[in-house]
């Protein structure tokens, strides 16, 4: 049937007081941040020097939806709301490296930095195709 809560008045002995917020486990003040623009969407992942993810942040968990995933506006909420994740942790310093071809790789940079971290360096890892697939046949109408 389900538990019955029991509301305790604030006189009462044993009243639960709310916990206070818990600081980040792990510090650190460099780290690096992926960047993956689609037409689609834009992904951010901020890890440490090592490569192990911290926190990470998208467009589609902001509640964007459809087309507008892939604007740069929400792109730049992205970037600044990995930014307010990222201050806990004591980031101060970043190298940057972006993958994709969609209209957020800029803006969500910039709204990364808007929140007073620094980057170090930008690099672009954008896979570029030497020959490609093989191209379709051509269509018989």
């Amino acid at each position: 049937m389900g538990k019955k809560r029991i509301v305790k008045k604030e006189g009462e002995e044993g009243a639960e007081k709310a916990a206070p917020a818990k600081s980040a486990k792990i510090k650190t003040d460099s780290g690096i941040l992926y960047v993956q623009s689609t037409y689609n969407n834009t992904k951010l992942i901020l890890t440490d020097k090592k490569g192990n993810s911290l926190c990470w942040s998208s467009s589609g968990a902001l509640g964007f939806k459809g087309a507008k995933k892939g604007t740069p506006f929400a792109a730049a909420k992205v970037g600044e709301t990995l930014a307010l994740k990222a201050q806990p942790l004591g980031m101060k310093e970043v190298d940057v490296i972006i993958k994709g071809v969609g209209s957020g790789r800029e803006s969500s940079v910039r709204g990364f930095v808007s929140k007073g971290i620094i980057i170090s360096s930008i690099k672009d890892v954008t896979p570029v195709p030497h020959n490609g697939p093989r191209p379709k046949k051509p269509r018989r109408v």
